[in-house]
């Protein structure tokens, strides 16, 4: 991915990103993003955009697999998230969900992934040590938890399903506390152009709504201008 436009896509929240792609599209529809309240490692983390990496965990129960298959697994899971394109973003569906109970984010594991030159996690199961999580690796995930209970990697490198949208390997996502969604290729190029007309087209609005003397007759007029730059 062009560095521009790596910086353009992580300089705006995702809601933006969601706007502008329906910018780029010429209409409202767009809908692979995810669905419901998602909770962020960090508040004030900077969004994660990257190529997702996937897999499937489970934890609730013991794996009635043999112990050596399980740890070959994770070792490929290891393999996949050090050897995979970057910018990378590990996208792990907790197959438990809802009633996800095991921490499949926390310290050491995060650490090792932010040691791989990833980016962040998106899930929708649990993470935990929260105060001990490195900086600059964001985890997207569905709940806080103390334990990792039985988590273990019951798949990899296959489409998976977190907060209601399915991403596949390889996709171009993007993600913060309020979601996560999948740029589609045929809108990248013109993104950044997008961003920008929509963050002006907005200011229309914005710069008389801030201002002292705001009423209804500004606002009347403001809106006016608005409907008329979106056309």
């Amino acid at each position: 991915m062009q560095q521009e436009l790596m910086t353009a896509l992580k300089i705006v929240d995702t809601p933006s990103i969601c706007n502008a792609i329906e910018v780029v599209q010429g209409k409202r529809g767009f809908d692979r993003y995810t669905r419901g309240t998602v909770l962020s490692s960090r508040a004030n983390a900077a969004p994660i955009v990257g190529y997702a990496i996937t897999a499937r965990i489970a934890a609730r129960a013991l794996s009635t697999e043999d112990p050596g298959v399980i740890r070959e697994r994770r070792m490929a899971y290891y393999k996949m998230m050090a050897d995979a394109p970057r910018p990378g973003i590990a996208v792990v569906e907790d197959v438990d969900y809802p009633a996800c109970v095991g921490a499949f984010w926390g310290e050491v594991n995060t650490t090792v992934h932010k040691g791989f030159g990833i980016g962040g996690a998106l899930t929708n199961g649990v993470m935990r040590d929260l105060d001990a999580l490195p900086d600059g690796f964001p985890v997207i995930a569905g709940s806080v938890g103390p334990s990792h209970a039985f988590v273990h990697v019951r798949e990899i490198a296959i489409p998976v399903t977190v907060f209601g949208l399915t991403i596949h390997p390889g996709e171009l996502i993007h993600a913060d506390r309020h979601g996560a969604l999948v740029i589609p290729d045929d809108v990248l190029s013109e993104l950044p152009k997008a961003i920008a007309k929509m963050q002006a087209t907005e200011e229309i609005v914005l710069g008389p709504a801030r201002a002292a003397n705001f009423d209804f007759a500004a606002f009347e007029k403001a809106w006016a201008a608005f409907e008329k730059a979106r056309t």
